[in-house]
């Protein structure tokens, strides 16, 4: 029987067997030591997203530490509000943090987990936000009938727990949008994030 540690668009935690590109996790340990969830899905504001190899570090997945969490790619983990991680991805991160902050400032990390933990809840749920299709940059996700899309140029991806799935024209009108708002700005800016090759 999978964990429940595979993370959707929604930010939601679910038990699939896939693992997908990326790992994180959410600033601490929300699992017990039977390896089921917490009433908890967080631990602190800092939630990231680190690759799969580093360092030829091997760990035990629920142990005694930090709950490891999985995403299909790194659209799926900032649709979820995870940002990357500084010291698995320093790149990625140092990128992300200059685009964040704007105008030759480079933001923090407390600082964009500040603004991205209001910006990704709304109490214990999911907040959205409404932006136009047009105006949506690549990597960002929104909501259509219940169901997570993601941008990719002029289309938008079906997401699953394994794969992109059918895709459709984007849309006109307006969006109810999964990614924070700071990210879509960050994606705006020129960050690329890393597809899943089923989103080629």
């Amino acid at each position: 029987m999978p964990l429940q540690n595979r993370v959707d668009p929604f930010g939601e935690l679910i038990a699939k067997p896939a693992r997908g590109l990326f790992m994180g996790n959410r600033g601490g340990r929300i699992h017990t030591d039977e390896q089921t969830l917490t009433s908890r899905r967080w631990a602190s504001r800092q939630w990231i997203c680190c690759v799969l190899d580093f360092k030829g570090r091997q760990r035990e997945v629920w142990g005694r530490y930090y709950t490891e969490l999985f995403f299909l790619d790194e659209p799926t983990a900032l649709a979820a509000g995870h940002r990357p991680c500084f010291e698995c991805r320093r790149k990625d991160a140092e990128h992300f943090a200059a685009l964040f902050g704007g105008k030759g400032r480079r933001a923090s990390a407390p600082a964009m987990d500040k603004v991205l933990h209001a910006e990704r809840l709304d109490g214990k749920a999911k907040r959205t936000h409404r932006m136009p299709f047009g105006e949506l940059p690549d990597g960002a996700f929104v909501s259509i009938d219940g169901e997570p899309y993601a941008v990719r140029g002029k289309r938008l991806l079906q997401w699953m727990p394994k794969r992109y799935d059918r895709s459709i024209a984007r849309r006109r009108g307006t969006a109810d949008v999964l990614t924070p708002l700071s990210i879509v700005r960050v994606l705006s800016r020129g960050y690329a994030p890393r597809w899943h090759s089923s989103a080629d």
